[in-house]
């Protein structure tokens, strides 16, 4: 209503603006009686460039502002305000700020105001709202959609099986009974004989906690809306996925009962916008209905789930070596190329074949000398350094010169597309370690064309866990003008809406309709579930003969089989780029993650002796067997001082910054930075957690309306103005999203992206601003429990290495220095004198220059 009300007066006071402008000298002065002055002190809730509002009543222009100040939301004012009585609106003909020291919270009287807008709206419970209990049997008659079946975009055949919950495993979870009464298996480490039964049992355990979850959100007495001849749910928190429901979902709507009777309508979604739902029922009852309040149950689809306990079955038969590989066995190579590019050297060559067995019995020490605890044989090192070393002299025959397509690779990314191009190692996967900013997905793309122009029997699968990751694939490959026409197709899953789909993309999805097409493609773009629809058709084992899935940590692993089940046994070359650091897949069952299905399979072959870290034996390679992993470590997005402390709590002190200079030292002459030149601030804030009403989610008003203030001087910063779709806001609470959006659409803000760390995997900003919320004080002695989703350390990483030229952080530093990561954070902000904002814990007092 505020909001409203400060538009409607600046609008008009705009419109009283204009003539006088355009007239130049003021006129006659108004008849006493019209206007009537009158001093106020307040607080400034809105301001634009040419506007803004004084506690959201009184409007005044960028003219009235004493000394040409430029003002900041939340900032105390002293006005003369004039009144007009005609209207009754009110206009300052002179502001004057009060306080330029907005950043101190404590005695900032305007915070008050700003903070009541996103105050708590309803006492916080957690009681849940209890299912009306049923007094006597009812029968239920079930009517079923006829005249449309889901699938009708493609009539598929289904080859797979039900994979059916066992009813004690449920039983199990419901009544909180010892899992391991039902799997023992679980409690066993992972190998080859419990890997099926190990990960088909998380998998269910998934989907209970999944159905459990979806019942909560079940609705009574609803009313659908009509839209043309279809009928139209509205599913309140739709929009923040609660429930979370896609195109091709079933829902079981249920009329009340009469005379102990029911009549139950299967639907399915064919459309989501925001919170409304339009479903196809069945035609006559679409008629025929009336306005009737119904009840509805959602249910969970299984689609994914099921394919990945098919691909369980399917990939039993790549074995030892590519589920739990050990030995390094060198092949053939793919591809013999004498590579013609003046930026390579030496190191970067791949080892001859005379060199071969040197690498394999380097490795091999290696790996002995692990498993034995002791260090390295003698000669290791060296064998890997002359194996590396020796550049490739003698072309085999038939050998032609190559070139890369992309000319501005650096050495490890071309080292990496040799190596996946030769296929030394296959089929054991071979890892792309790609930290923030590294350029792992344009490394490969470049194999992917690699592949594609060398080897002209290849069939390649490139696979990603989601539309966005697997949509950038296919752009990337569409922008390099490589491809022949007809080389790619990009598969989406049947349920996926078309406008969700890019412009540039869309060309290649036409012939994705059609599987059977679709499967005779070279090149093959989709997400490691919908390669289950190759499944479907009869596609089996060997078909594909290179699979590259990217960002392959964040994909489970029994979803990341699903593509990897399709590739030859023999000669296929897999390929998982991601990095083990960053977010993994999204598990919701604790039970599940307690036993690993959190960690992906990218995550779990590096932690394998073949795959380990080993300075002694590979570091003139990096640090990993070079035949199996590559790292990258020029990081192309952040500033120096953004990476330093990434750089050291996760990658060795291994990254390099390569960034644009022009970009990442846009800000460091912003006036609000605690020290010119560095990029960083901390700004402590002890303000006060909440939740309320059912949701669990927490928020931080006093936080909320900081990231807004900071929000508005960057993106009305006089010296260094940023626009708001290269600023980002993280928080890691859903409920903090919400009140940060009402506050940034308060002051015109709201294109400012807000969202999780989850949100922005993958993305980068000029400007990122952290809120972590948290800020009991009270100690608990699991730190790790108290502080909730703040305690990953892959989450704080992949904050922290979103920002290009600017990182703000706001948070209770009594809180959060008991977190490792944020408490190095501290540190570190501490020590370069970037710390601002309410006092520090006396642990880090002393820190202080």
């Amino acid at each position: 209503m505020l909001s409203l009300a400060a538009k409607l007066v600046a609008f008009f006071w705009r419109r009283a603006d204009g003539p006088e402008e355009m007239a130049g000298p003021p006129g006659p002065e108004l008849p006493e009686g019209d206007t009537k002055l009158k001093t106020v002190q307040g607080v400034v809730t809105r301001y634009c460039s040419d506007y803004g509002m004084i506690d959201d009543l009184i409007y005044f222009s960028n003219e009235a502002v004493t000394g040409k100040v430029l003002l900041n939301v939340g900032q105390e004012v002293i006005a003369v305000v004039e009144e007009n009585k005609v209207s009754s609106g009110l206009k300052a003909i002179r502001v004057e700020a009060v306080s330029d020291k907005w950043e101190d919270d404590s005695k900032n009287q305007g915070r008050g105001l700003l903070e009541s807008l996103i105050a708590v709206r309803e006492p916080f419970s957690w009681k849940k709202s209890k299912s009306p209990q049923v007094l006597a049997p009812t029968k239920t008659t079930t009517v079923v959609v006829t005249t449309q079946k889901r699938n009708s975009r493609r009539q598929l055949p289904s080859f797979l099986p039900q994979y059916p919950i066992p009813d004690r495993l449920k039983k199990c979870v419901e009544q909180k009974i010892d899992i391991l009464t039902f799997q023992p298996l679980l409690a066993e480490l992972l190998n080859m004989s419990n890997y099926k039964e190990k990960f088909s049992t998380l998998l269910w355990l998934e989907e209970i906690h999944a159905e459990i979850e979806l019942k909560e959100y079940n609705m009574s007495g609803v009313t659908l809306k009509r839209n043309g001849g279809l009928l139209v749910l509205e599913v309140p928190g739709l929009a923040e996925s609660r429930p979370s429901l896609y195109a091709g979902d079933k829902l079981i709507l249920k009329t009340q009962e009469y005379n102990g009777h029911a009549i139950e309508y299967i639907g399915y979604v064919t459309e989501i916008h925001e919170e409304d739902v339009t479903l196809k029922l069945n035609p006559e009852f679409e008629q025929a209905y009336n306005s009737e309040p119904m009840d509805v149950e959602f249910t969970y689809n299984r689609t994914t789930s099921r394919r990945c306990h098919f691909a369980l079955e399917q990939v039993i038969h790549l074995g030892v070596k590519v589920l739990f590989p050990e030995e390094v066995i060198l092949q053939t190579p793919q591809v013999t190329h004498s590579w013609n590019c003046a930026q390579d050297t030496k190191a970067d060559r791949p080892p001859t074949s005379k060199n071969r067995r040197a690498v394999k019995d380097q490795a091999k020490a290696a790996t002995k000398a692990r498993r034995a605890g002791t260090q390295d044989a003698p000669g290791t090192r060296a064998a890997g350094t002359s194996a590396l070393d020796t550049g490739n002299k003698a072309q085999a025959p038939g050998a032609r010169e190559k070139e890369f397509f992309n000319l501005v690779l650096n050495e490890n990314q071309k080292l990496a597309v040799r190596r996946i191009l030769s296929g030394d190692c296959r089929p054991l996967p071979y890892i792309l370690f790609g930290p923030p900013g590294t350029g792992k997905t344009v490394t490969i793309i470049e194999a992917v064309l690699q592949v594609y122009h060398a080897l002209p029997d290849s069939r390649i699968l490139v696979c990603a866990p989601s539309n966005s990751a697997a949509d950038l694939v296919c752009l990337r490959l569409h922008e390099s003008q490589v491809l022949r026409p007809a080389a790619m197709v990009r598969v989406n899953a049947t349920c996926r809406f078309e406008e969700t789909i890019l412009d540039a993309v869309k060309p290649y999805c036409k012939d994705g309709e059609d599987i059977w097409r679709a499967s005779r493609f070279r090149i093959i773009v989709t997400t490691c579930s919908s390669a289950g629809l190759f499944y479907q058709i009869g596609v089996r084992v060997g078909h594909f003969t290179h699979v590259f899935v990217d960002e392959a940590g964040q994909a489970s692993e029994p979803e990341c089989l699903i593509p990897l089940g399709l590739v030859s046994d023999l000669n296929g070359q897999i390929v998982l780029a991601g990095d083990p650091m960053q977010l993994g897949p999204v598990i919701k069952s604790r039970l599940a993650m307690a036993y690993g299905l959190n960690v992906s399979m990218l995550e779990r072959l590096m932690s394998r002796p073949a795959y380990l870290r080993d300075e002694d034996a590979f570091g003139a390679c990096g640090a990993y067997n070079p035949l199996l992993v590559t790292k990258l470590v020029k990081n192309y997005r952040s500033h120096a001082a953004l990476l330093a402390l990434p750089s050291r709590l996760f990658y060795h002190r291994e990254l390099e910054v390569c960034a644009d200079p022009q970009v990442v030292t846009a800000l460091l002459g912003w006036e609000k930075l605690p020290r010119k030149g560095f990029p960083l601030v901390f700004h402590g804030v002890r303000g006060n957690e909440a939740r309320e009403g059912r949701s669990p989610s927490w928020f931080n008003p006093a936080e909320a309306v900081q990231v807004m203030r900071y929000c508005c001087l960057l993106a009305r910063s006089v010296s260094s103005q940023v626009s708001a779709s290269d600023i980002g806001v993280i928080t890691p609470y859903r409920k903090q999203v919400e009140k940060i959006r009402i506050l940034l659409k308060n002051v015109e803000l709201a294109d400012i992206k807000v969202g999780s760390v989850e949100e922005f995997q993958g993305q980068e900003h000029l400007a990122i601003i952290i809120s972590a919320v948290r800020s009991n004080e009270d100690r608990f002695e699991d730190d790790r429990y108290f502080l909730g989703f703040l305690s990953n350390s892959k989450r704080f990483n992949v904050a922290i290495t979103r920002p290009k030229a600017l990182l703000i952080v706001l948070g209770n530093p009594h809180v959060l220095v008991r977190d490792p990561c944020f408490g190095a954070l501290l540190e570190y902000s501490v020590a370069n004198g970037v710390y601002t904002g309410c006092d520090l814990p006396p642990e880090l007092q002393g820190l202080r220059q």
